[in-house]
């Protein structure tokens, strides 16, 4: 099932939604719509193949529920095609786009056909494209900038997975395709658990399953020619820039940039070790050589577990929240 919880005014976070009845198996991932200030609109993946489509219906000014009421919420389309498990869903900038990927080694592109929606029912929604590029589990997908240095759209995708490798997927003409793949000759096995866009776009972190996290840095066409090690063509580039060897002890399952409200060059992890640690970006650190230093690290005084995401408040940089392996959902405190 999905619980959805909110804030009272007291600060105390209470369960407000619990929707269940349609996925069969783990739900993986849940994101809302971005554009939808409200919160109203909610995709979710999960293990059973299928990603659903959730939008609320009730008052939008209703006050906190005394008990949860599934009725409020309604799943308005649940999108099959991928041959099994579906790892991640996330929408474009614009909700008018949504990517997921899974166990089948496919990444999906897909659009609601109705104008100006995003909500419809499963006939509404269209799989524009079915991306084969990865050689094993795809763990993550997320939109980036396209900056007009990638093919025609205003956003590219990237993905990552088990084959350790991000690919950089890109439009043109309305058809979708892979740009460039990014795969560092230091680490070509290790599984890449989870990516994260700096806000801006023009920088990216992973997470992988040795516990580094690597920085990368996307460079204009302009802007590589002046690189020695530049690949040739027209588009621009995403170089890996930085590494953080060992910054947890096993998987980073899962990495953060916080919103800017946050403070200069903020970020969190979390993975195998059941450790949250929030870096912070050095005053002498450049974009092509950036410096961190670990700013706090916390763990879970009650029981060590894998802690499998990590995600900031959207307004609040002083907020944070994880998910682990025990069935908790922990929502910190950050002081800066």
């Amino acid at each position: 099932c999905i619980r959805l919880y909110q804030q009272r005014e007291d600060s105390e976070w209470v369960l407000t939604d619990v929707l269940e009845g349609i996925h069969t198996r783990t739900v993986r991932t849940v994101e809302f719509a971005p554009l939808c200030t409200t919160y109203s609109i909610l995709a979710s993946a999960s293990f059973d193949g299928t990603v659903a489509i959730w939008e609320y219906t009730g008052r939008q000014d209703r006050l906190l529920k005394e008990s949860p009421a599934e009725e409020d919420w309604e799943c308005t389309a649940q999108l099959e095609g991928h041959d099994n498990e579906v790892k991640c869903v996330t929408w474009n900038s614009t909700s008018t786009l949504l990517a997921t990927c899974g166990r089948d080694k496919t990444v999906w592109i897909w659009e609601c056909a109705l104008p100006g929606q995003i909500v419809g029912n499963d006939s509404d929604w269209e799989c524009l494209a079915v991306l084969h590029g990865h050689e094993g589990d795809v763990k993550c997908v997320q939109f980036a900038p396209s900056h007009q240095q990638w093919g025609d759209g205003d956003e590219i995708l990237l993905s990552c997975g088990y084959d350790g490798k991000i690919c950089i997927w890109a439009e043109d003409a309305g058809e979708w395709y892979c740009a460039s793949a990014l795969q560092e000759k230091t680490t070509p096995t290790i599984t890449m658990w989870s990516l994260a866009l700096a806000p801006g776009g023009v920088r990216l972190m992973s997470g992988l399953g040795d516990g580094t996290i690597q920085i990368y840095k996307a460079y204009s066409s302009e802007e590589k020619r002046q690189l020695s090690d530049c690949e040739e063509g027209s588009n621009g580039m995403w170089k890996c820039v930085g590494r953080l060897p060992h910054a947890h002890q096993g998987e980073v399952y899962s990495v953060a940039y916080a919103p800017s409200k946050a403070g200069h060059g903020r970020w969190a992890s979390c993975g195998a070790d059941g450790v949250l640690q929030v870096y912070r970006e050095a005053m002498t650190s450049t974009s092509d050589a950036p410096k961190f230093s670990l700013e706090s690290a916390a763990t879970s005084p009650e029981q060590q577990s894998e802690w499998n995401h990590v995600t900031w408040h959207p307004y609040n940089g002083s907020i944070l929240a994880t998910a682990g392996d025990d069935g908790a959902v922990r929502i910190w405190k950050y002081g800066q």
